[in-house]
């Protein structure tokens, strides 16, 4: 059929014409199951479906007696469909969550966040179940960037008119006054340990601060001999400098004083 191999749909027939004429004692194990489950004939092959993106959200509702209750509801966002290309076409669907954008827009902010380590191995996998995110801090959690995205999502599914920004703002206040306690939770424990007798070497700043200089001193010398190269092209193209004071003689002509001096 030109270019489509069957090659792999005809194997159970050549297997049962291999036991024919002998040249196989027995049928391969595979060989009754390939014949009550064959491979699918189909040569088209579909294109994924692209489904809605669909958000999970607490909302809170007026009730008829004038109380207000919390139900659970499914959004649907409108999806702008663009077309994809030759090579991703027939890729599956991606599976978007929430969380996603909400991690792209902190990470966004605080860049440096992903060089602080992180662990994200579970003991059980159902770590999450002991977690309560009505605050920040969690018993067994260091605090990072995935605190402040899971507080946002719980400030969004159990308070009443909260808004996306307006999460954001609570959950970044509260971690930016952890991260101040953690800072001046070491800053006191070093000062302790030096009051003791600890000595500690020099700091990241240091270290950092001296490489730098070094980088600038070998950077000056570098400079200084790039600027004489130029300099000694620049005076061999331009050539002998001719006082504008003094009258030029041209070839081929003797001077006055000269010949006066030879009379």
């Amino acid at each position: 059929m030109g270019k489509y191999n069957l090659t792999a749909l005809r194997v159970r027939e050549k297997a049962l014409l291999q036991k024919e004429v002998n040249q196989i004692v027995k049928l391969p194990i595979w060989a009754d199951v390939i014949g009550d489950i064959p491979p699918a004939q189909v040569l088209v092959r579909n294109q994924a479906h692209q489904h809605q993106l669909i958000r999970q959200r607490h909302k809170w509702v007026r009730l008829s007696d004038g109380n207000m209750a919390k139900r659970y509801a499914l959004e649907v966002q409108e999806k702008k469909t663009k077309p994809k290309k030759a090579s991703r076409m027939f890729l599956p669907t991606e599976i978007k969550y929430e969380e996603d954008q909400l991690r792209k827009e902190f990470f966004k902010d605080h860049p440096w966040e992903l060089a602080r380590p992180r662990v994200v191995l579970e003991t059980t996998g159902k770590d999450w179940v002991n977690h309560d995110w009505s605050r920040l801090q969690q018993p067994g959690k260091r605090l990072d960037g995935e605190s402040v995205v899971q507080r946002q999502l719980w400030l969004l599914n159990n308070v009443f008119g909260m808004t996306k920004s307006a999460a954001y703002d609570i959950a970044r206040r509260e971690f930016y006054q952890l991260r101040l306690r953690e800072d001046i939770e070491r800053r006191v424990a070093a000062e302790e340990a030096e009051a003791t007798g600890a000595v500690f070497g020099p700091t990241q700043l240091e270290v950092g601060m001296k490489l730098e200089n070094q980088e600038f001193e070998r950077w000056k010398v570098w400079a200084r001999d790039e600027a004489q190269i130029l300099d000694a092209k620049h005076a061999a193209m331009a050539g002998p400098v001719v006082p504008e004071n003094e009258d030029s003689v041209s070839v081929g002509e003797e001077d006055p004083a000269d010949e006066s001096a030879l009379e």
